[in-house]
């Protein structure tokens, strides 16, 4: 980028970069395809005459959408040849995120999988009208669609998610309560201590991408996902350990085995108890874990 003190145009974009970035990665579920639509929407930007621009959040939010779609649609024909359940690419947030309940279960690993269920056009006008009240004649542009039929299109949007995400909000007590439970069950090896945490019709969904040992389809029921993790870490070669973190605005564990990142889990908790594990071993999905600065409202 140009020169930060002396150029408008970056000082716009840093202004809005981690607007954008949210933008892009709820549409995308990608902290990389992200980060390679910011890189494009600033391209974009930085070739603009600003006196032109009457809103340079509007056009930034704009163009960082339709690049977004772009590769949304490129991104859906890898998807058909992933090898096992695909899950997001594990974002780190801050706690002021998880503070912020829309945005935090818009992130979340259920509610992202939910998107992933709606069409490109109908995802980003969900984004964009739901989590972030962008004006109908904006997303309008955004999409290339009428501002009628975008208010059709969230209505439609909403309604679908709304029928298909989880409903319980727990206290930022109760979730980190549960996530202390976990995390000392799961260094010790204590089985008893992951049953008392985990609920009765626990599901788990891991992602290895063909890469890592991971379940092929979703494991659902508390004996069989206890089996499922002591044999995922109890084979570990090397010191385990297993940083809490706040991840997609959920509580989460940082795997690590020999100081290495191995894997990160998310917890969906509910009544104090673990209700669903979205287990990350994909080493493609963890890179941008290693380098990033956990996300924050600013």
């Amino acid at each position: 980028m140009r020169d930060h003190a002396a150029d408008p145009a970056t000082d716009a974009f840093v202004a809005h970069r981690n607007l954008l970035f949210t933008v892009a990665y709820e549409i995308l579920g990608s902290a990389a395809d992200a980060e390679d639509v910011l890189q494009e929407t600033w391209l974009r930007w930085s070739e603009v005459d600003l006196a032109q621009v009457r809103d340079q959040r509007a056009f930034l939010v704009r163009v960082t959408t339709r690049r977004a779609l772009d590769r949304l649609r490129a991104l859906r024909r890898r998807k058909e040849a992933y090898v096992g359940p695909w899950l997001p690419e594990p974002l780190l947030t801050s706690p002021d995120v998880a503070e912020d309940v829309e945005l935090a279960e818009s992130l979340s690993m259920a509610v992202m999988l939910v998107l992933e269920t709606l069409s490109p056009t109908e995802r980003a006008v969900f984004v964009l009208r739901e989590v972030f009240d962008v004006g109908y004649d904006e997303i309008a542009e955004a999409v290339g669609k009428t501002p009628d039929a975008v208010r059709q299109i969230a209505h439609r949007s909403r309604k679908h998610i709304d029928a298909r995400r989880p409903r319980q909000v727990v206290s930022a007590r109760q979730a980190q309560a549960a996530l202390a439970s976990f995390r000392h069950a799961v260094q010790t090896g204590d089985l008893q201590g992951v049953l008392d945490v985990l609920s009765p019709d626990v599901v788990l969904i891991s992602d290895g991408g063909g890469v890592r040992s991971a379940a092929l389809r979703p494991v659902t029921g508390v004996a069989k996902v206890v089996r499922l993790l002591l044999a995922a870490l109890g084979n570990k070669e090397g010191r385990l350990t297993a940083e809490p973190t706040t991840a997609n605005g959920e509580p989460a564990l940082l795997l690590r085995v020999d100081g290495e990142i191995d894997s990160v889990m998310a917890l969906r908790v509910e009544d104090d108890l673990v209700t669903g594990i979205y287990f990350v071993r994909n080493p493609a999905k963890l890179t941008h874990i290693a380098a990033a600065t956990p996300l924050t409202l600013d």
